[in-house]
């Protein structure tokens, strides 16, 4: 884009000024080689949130930002509901409340290696991934209302993990004001076989080891050290967040006409908050998040009998869990006074700051972990949320690198099978489901993410902590 259009706050953010009937201003938080590559798309979309009822102080677009359905993925934006402000799908997405969990092995890379093929073997065969993956848990409608209801919580009264697990683990394991009777037959249907998958896509189980630390007293507070051995769970609601979307886009589109909201995209669709139709909606999307919390717990619990069969000296412990496709209510100041806001992150982390009650006594002097996806061929990061991020982005950060091509692009640029022969000579261990699916996560399709958690770094959104390296990846 031409970024003499923007006007530069500093090194690291930049603003679109108002115009027009934008309510705020679009903020990019990004270096100058990030916003120089983002597509003209993406500013449209900034500008397109930027007016919608009742935002609050800007529209946001993290330094991974690139075109997304109406929002743009990285892309931020607080309402008030007082104000009219609204529920949006776009600023949620399909796959509600896709996220990262990152678990302690209590061993080093030194302990692991010898095994490493044998554990990849294993993970591979009992953790379900790939296009349409079922699981061995079968659910009756009764079941997956309970799922709905109360996330991990259910995943854990159902003997799939810990009940310590639930303090590290965004709301506590369960998203408050879900209401199953909101959530389609349909998607429900579609989800009866699905907990306990990976699925495909970009969503990947990663062994990965510490291979630099930032910040020392942060990492300890983390209990992370150096050539610590880790596992990275990416994944989100599955087919039933994708069909609550679906469902709901239509609901929302007759409640932007109903209440004359301008729409200038079909996914920016929304409703006010304090609506029938905005209540109705988010009550799916909590139901939706809880799905995607109960699945991370049961792939958890498979990583634990993995381990325990290859390596029983290992001892899984949950870092964090946290998402980054969801719309939940926060109190944040805005101009002075701390208002409940419903915060819209696509594509963008929580990265709360020290002190926030939602986050793990154990981390509060530090600050919440953000987990930061890679490539499974180049690296992934673990930083620690800030008080400036809190007072300029809600408490937000990037979610991972960002795609820099689509899928159809990358499957034409590279071949899956001779990637992972590729990333084999690297030592990186890969098994996918689908050749088709290992291309389009090439490394290649996607930006740089160190330039990316360097922009994220120096915005001070979040600090970094320490830089992750894959050992093994299983994609779908």
């Amino acid at each position: 884009m031409e970024i003499k259009s923007l006007k530069k706050i500093s090194d690291y953010i930049w603003e679109i000024p108002a115009e027009d009937e934008m309510r705020v201003p679009g903020r990019i938080f990004a270096s100058e080689g990030l916003v120089e590559e983002l597509d003209d798309n993406v500013v449209n979309q900034i500008k397109n949130v930027a007016c919608l009822p009742g935002i609050q102080q800007a529209s946001i677009a993290m330094p991974d930002a690139h075109w997304g359905y109406g929002f743009p993925i990285g892309g931020v934006a607080a309402f008030d509901p007082d104000e009219g402000g609204v529920i949006s799908m776009g600023g949620i997405g399909f796959d509600i409340s896709c996220g990262v969990r990152t678990m302690r092995t209590g061993m080093s890379r030194e302990e692991i290696q010898p095994d490493i093929d044998k554990l990849v073997n294993r993970l591979f065969a009992i953790v379900p991934a790939g296009v349409g993956s079922e699981g061995k848990i079968r659910l009756n409608p009764q079941q997956i209302d309970e799922v709905l209801i109360s996330g991990a919580q259910w995943a854990i009264s159902k003997g799939y993990g810990y009940k310590e697990d639930l303090r590290f683990i965004e709301e506590g394991g369960i998203m408050d004001g879900a209401d199953p009777s909101k959530v389609s037959d349909m998607a429900k249907k579609r989800q009866f076989r699905e907990v306990g998958t990976l699925g495909s896509g970009n969503h990947y189980l990663e062994i990965q080891y510490v291979a630099e630390v930032y910040d020392e007293e942060v990492s300890q507070v983390f209990g992370l050290y150096r050539d610590d051995v880790v596992v990275s769970v990416h994944c989100g609601s599955r087919a039933l967040g994708h069909q609550i979307g679906t469902d709901y886009l239509k609901t929302l589109a007759e409640a932007s006409r109903k209440y004359n909201i301008p729409i200038r995209e079909r996914e920016l669709v929304c409703a006010p908050i304090n609506s029938p139709e905005g209540r109705k909606y988010f009550s799916a999307v909590c139901a939706g998040i809880n799905c995607a919390l109960a699945n991370r717990q049961v792939i958890s619990h498979l990583v634990r009998e993995a381990f325990s069969d290859v390596v029983p000296k290992a001892r899984i412990s949950i870092l964090y869990d946290v998402s980054h496709n969801t719309c939940k209510i926060e109190e944040h100041p805005v101009e002075g006074k701390l208002k409940k806001l419903y915060i819209h992150r696509k594509g963008s982390t929580r990265a709360f700051g020290p002190g926030r009650r939602e986050i793990p006594e154990e981390y509060s002097s530090a600050g919440q972990p953000v987990l930061i996806g890679g490539t499974m061929g180049t690296c992934s990061y673990i930083l620690v949320g800030t008080d400036t991020g809190m007072k300029h982005a809600f408490g937000s950060a990037c979610h991972g690198a960002g795609r820099a091509l689509s899928r159809t692009q990358a499957k034409k640029k590279w071949r899956g099978d001779v990637l992972l022969r590729e990333l084999a000579s690297k030592g990186i261990i890969i098994r996918a489901h689908s050749f088709s699916g290992a291309a389009e996560e090439a490394p290649g399709a996607y930006k740089d993410v160190t330039e990316v958690v360097d922009a994220t770094h120096k915005a001070g959104l979040a600090k970094k902590v320490v830089m992750l390296k894959p050992m093994a990846c299983i994609k779908g």
